[in-house]
Order: structure tokens, then C-alpha cells, then sequence
């Protein structure tokens, strides 16, 4: 490697898996060079989240970062871990200062069909990164009384104030904003993507509902197509289609798949979560976050297996599936291989997806995997003989 990627280490199972990957599958093949940050829930409290910010201006400097699953905490968490404090998900910290799009691509794999019969090409959901309710600010009511949303201009000129309710006793309050560049930046992005990978563009908000907040969503996303992106993609052969939410998600169910759908950032959290694991499992989706500015941060889609790092705490060897973190590893060190103009490092990155398939085509992969291939695997292997099987497809 000629430069190094930002590593951000994780937490619970798949932090366990982050360093069986770099010790069976990176370091006995490549020269591997990364600036390292501990991600990890009681290092973030050690630090006062301070590593959190670093690891993202890290990445903004080197160009392409790679991250393992985070904890988010929250009340039952700041039990667990002795936490003074609650702090924002890493991820969205990270989101906001590279003010990115987060795109997340299923895994596919032949012997693995997805749940929805009618798929028949990967469904792309590209993710908006900043605001709504990952950047609230939230107030628990205690009594009857009037909450009220106030703008105070920067210039001097006067208040603007709405009721957001008249609360009859306890309950609770919360604000979201976005901003709109960051939406500007979010169609570009997308429409940039689809381009790029030759697909149609689907954009879904609720604004019959939410008038002015997702309303200017789809007044923004589509100024962009109209203005910046029309004549591009008609050249490309694609097209834009904006719908209500709801309507997105009854024809995806009924689609072929093949095409990008764009949505807000919690809406894209819960549907990429659906598409993984109809396409198998949540461990088969890829997820990265693009930067206006050209920058690449690659991470797991899915969490940090909690369930499984207390078996293993215990002592057990689980079937935990690594695909989603070795893609995170492949790429980032492709993205890398591109920026520095290192075909070697990209071949590296490339041979080891395809182990990964050859260890699956070859009947042997996770327990979560196997219940829907077909046929059936010849054996189902633990995250430590999986891994070792792969590296085994390296030599």
C-alpha cells in the first residue's frame, strides 16, 4: 500500500471478527497501512467522544476510511458499560462532518435466493447521512403546558414561533431538521451512483403528510434532477420516479429489482435492514458513505451481534456471518488500490470476494446462510472455520 485508510475498530462480536479478519485475511497477504482509532463504547467515554471526531477527520484527510459495528448507547447500555454518558451513534457523527450519501448494495450470491421471489437483480438503497432523528434534540414533558418551535434569525429580524402542541400531562417532544445543501448533496450523489451503475432512480417521501419538512425534500431532490441531472440520465438510458413512501414500499416487494431507491435517512436505515435479509442476511449488504468531496467510508451494515458476543463471552464458537465486514476490508483497499493507482492491491481486494463466494459455492459457510441455500451446504461453519476456510481459498 502506498497511503493508508483511516481503521475504525468497533465493539462486542463483530470487533472480535475485525481482528480475526486482519489476522487471517489482510496481514499474511499485504502490506497493510492504517491510521488506527478505538471506536469501542468505553473508549469513546475515555476520550469524551473526542476519538469518534478524529477518526472522521481522518478519514477526510486520507480519502478512505473503514469501520467496524459501534454500539449506540442508551439507557440499558449506560447500565451495562458504567457510562456517564449518552452519546450520539458514531455513525451519525461521522455522517454529519463528511456529509455524505450512504449506499447499501446486497451481496449476492447464487446458491442464496432471496426471500422475495420476484427479485431478480440488487436493489441499491441509497441513504441519506445527516439529520432528521439521528441529530434531534429531544425533552421529556413532565405536565400540561404549551411546547413551541422557535427560529431566532442570525441577522436580527424578528422570531418565527409555532405551537408544536398544547400537551394535556407527561410526554415527550422531539425536533429534526435538515439542511439544503445537504439534500442538494444527497440527489447529486445519488443520481451520480445511478449513472455510474447504469439504473433508474426511485425518491419516496411521505410529503402528503409532512407537507413542509418532506416537502421540500421532494421540491429540492427534484430541482436537482430537473436542472443538473435530466438530460444525464436520459443519455444514460434512466429514469427518475418519485412516490409516497408507502407506494415505494408495496412495489418493491412486487419489482424485479435493479434500480436505486432513494431515501431519508431513517427510512433508509430500516429498508436497507429489509433488503439484507430478504436477500439472505444482514451480513450480506455492503454499505458505504460518498462524500460530495470524493470521500469513501466503508463499514459493516449491520450491528455488533450482541447476542453472539455473550455466547462468546462465554466461551462458545459461533456462526456469526463475516461477509459484511470482509466487504467493508475489500472495499476499502479497492477504493485505496484506485486513489494511489495500485492494480495489485485492487486484484488482492478482488481475489478475496471471490474466496468468499468460492467458500459459499463450495457448500461451506454460517448457519445463517444455510438455511436458505440451495442446495443444501455440505457443512455449516463456526465465524473461526468460515474464515479459516476462506483464507485457505487465498493461498
Amino acid at each position: 500500500m502506498k497511503n493508508p485508510i483511516a481503521e475504525l475498530d468497533g465493539d462486542e462480536m463483530t470487533r472480535v471478527l475485525w481482528a480475526l479478519i486482519k489476522e487471517k485475511l489482510l496481514l499474511p497477504f499485504i502490506d497493510l497501512k492504517t491510521e488506527y482509532f478505538d471506536l469501542g463504547l468505553e473508549n469513546r467515554e475515555t476520550t469524551n467522544d473526542e476519538v469518534t471526531r478524529q477518526s472522521a477527520l481522518a478519514i477526510k484527510r486520507l480519502g478512505v476510511g473503514v469501520k467496524c459495528a459501534t454500539i449506540t448507547s442508551n439507557a440499558e447500555r449506560k447500565v451495562e458499560y458504567n457510562l456517564k454518558n449518552l452519546f450520539p451513534s458514531p455513525n451519525a457523527t461521522i455522517r454529519a462532518i463528511l456529509d455524505g450519501t450512504v449506499f447499501r448494495k446486497p451481496i449476492s450470491v447464487p446458491c442464496i435466493q432471496p426471500a422475495v421471489s420476484c427479485w431478480k437483480k440488487p436493489i441499491v438503497i441509497g441513504r441519506h447521512a445527516y439529520g432528521d432523528v439521528y441529530k434531534a434534540a429531544e425533552m421529556q414533558i413532565p405536565s400540561a403546558g404549551k411546547v413551541e418551535l422557535v427560529f431566532t434569525p442570525d441577522d436580527g429580524t424578528a422570531q418565527k414561533t409555532i405551537t408544536v402542541a398544547q400537551m394535556q400531562g407527561p410526554g415527550i417532544v422531539s425536533g429534526m431538521h435538515n439542511l439544503d445543501e445537504s439534500i442538494k448533496n444527497f440527489a447529486r450523489a445519488c443520481f451520480l451512483y445511478a449513472i455510474d451503475e447504469k439504473i433508474p432512480v426511485w425518491f419516496a417521501t411521505k410529503d402528503t403528510i409532512s407537507k413542509t419538512y418532506d416537502g421540500r425534500f421532494k421540491e429540492i431532490f427534484t430541482a436537482v434532477y430537473e436542472t443538473e441531472f435530466k438530460e444525464k440520465c436520459t443519455k444514460a438510458g434512466i429514469d427518475y420516479f418519485y412516490t409516497l413512501i408507502d407506494d415505494a414500499v408495496a412495489r418493491v416487494v412486487k419489482s424485479d429489482g435493479g434500480f436505486l431507491w432513494a431515501c431519508k435517512n431513517y427510512d433508509g436505515d430500516v429498508m436497507s435492514d429489509m433488503i439484507a435479509s430478504a436477500c439472505g442476511s444482514l451480513a450480506m449488504m455492503t454499505s458505504v458513505l460518498v462524500s460530495p468531496s470524493g470521500v469513501f467510508e466503508y463499514e459493516a451494515a449491520h450491528g455488533t451481534v450482541q447476542k453472539h458476543y455473550y455466547r462468546w463471552q462465554k466461551g462458545e464458537k459461533t456462526s456469526t456471518n463475516p461477509i459484511a465486514l470482509i466487504f467493508a476490508w475489500t472495499g476499502a483497499l479497492a477504493k485505496r488500490a484506485q486513489l494511489d493507482g495500485t492494480p495489485e492491491l485492487f486484484s488482492f481486494a478482488k481475489k478475496l470476494e471471490d474466496a468468499v463466494f468460492k467458500t459459499i459455492e463450495k457448500g461451506e459457510m454460517t448457519g445463517d446462510l444455510a438455511c436458505m441455500a440451495a442446495p443444501a451446504p455440505a457443512r455449516i461453519l463456526n465465524s473461526w472455520e468460515y474464515i479459516d476456510a476462506i483464507a485457505r481459498m487465498l493461498v
